[in-house]
């Protein structure tokens, strides 16, 4: 039999969620590690979780509350859905911004075979990353007017992928890939008065296991 002793759960919170069947469970303070089918990562004990102990299916609170559809700049011709299953045969896809394979939630458009992870759909638009004085800007792609032109990630030092998304800083020449600037220790989003993309509704999600970020859903 399962255990049914994973944290607090409050009752009247639980929700219906479009991805399963059943109702899942608000878990607060999880007593175990819980992986979140929706963005394929563990939990901390500060996430509180949506879940179901039957199905062993478990979301992140910020997960849980993503969007159903997204208007998101790095694909301006069509809107984003998203899916809880990828819609190939596979049952997987590439993300079009780290070009990493995902086998969980995904924002796509299925007219353009263009898919992106739900945490690479968040990354905000700025941040500060502690091994470089400046703001990095998000691109979606090389920086470089010459796309034949290779780079390395300032951060690990690996070749990036021309179509893989970056943060950058023009004045420096100085780019990171997506997963090394938010993992990087003392990461912050840059002050909203400064941010090129104002329009965005905030809440908080752990973009990385114990690393609290800001979760963006573009507009």
């Amino acid at each position: 039999m399962g255990r049914q002793n994973r944290g607090t759960n409050a009752g009247p919170q639980d929700k219906q969620h479009f991805s399963h069947s059943h109702i899942l469970k608000l878990i607060v303070n999880p007593t175990e590690t819980l992986n979140c089918n929706a963005c394929e990562k563990p939990n901390n004990s500060h996430t509180p979780f949506y879940g179901c102990n039957t199905c062993q299916y478990f979301l992140h609170d910020n997960c849980f509350n993503a969007p159903r559809f997204l208007n998101h700049s790095s694909h301006p011709s069509h809107p984003l859905t998203l899916h809880e299953i990828p819609s190939y045969s596979s049952r997987s896809y590439t993300c079009k911004a780290c070009g990493s394979a995902g086998n969980g939630f995904c924002f796509s458009c299925a007219a353009c075979e263009f898919d992106i992870h739900l945490q690479c759909a968040s990354s905000p638009s700025s941040i500060l990353v502690n091994n470089h004085p400046h703001q990095l800007e998000l691109h979606f792609g090389s920086p470089y007017e010459d796309k034949n032109i290779k780079y390395n990630c300032d951060m690990c030092n690996v070749i990036m992928n021309r179509d893989d998304w970056l943060y950058y800083c023009a004045g420096c020449d100085f780019g990171s890939h997506l997963h090394c600037a938010i993992t990087s220790p003392e990461v912050g989003v840059f002050p909203k008065q400064h941010r090129p993309i104002p329009n965005q509704i905030q809440v908080r999600i752990q973009i990385q296991v114990g690393i609290p970020m800001p979760m963006r859903w573009w507009k």
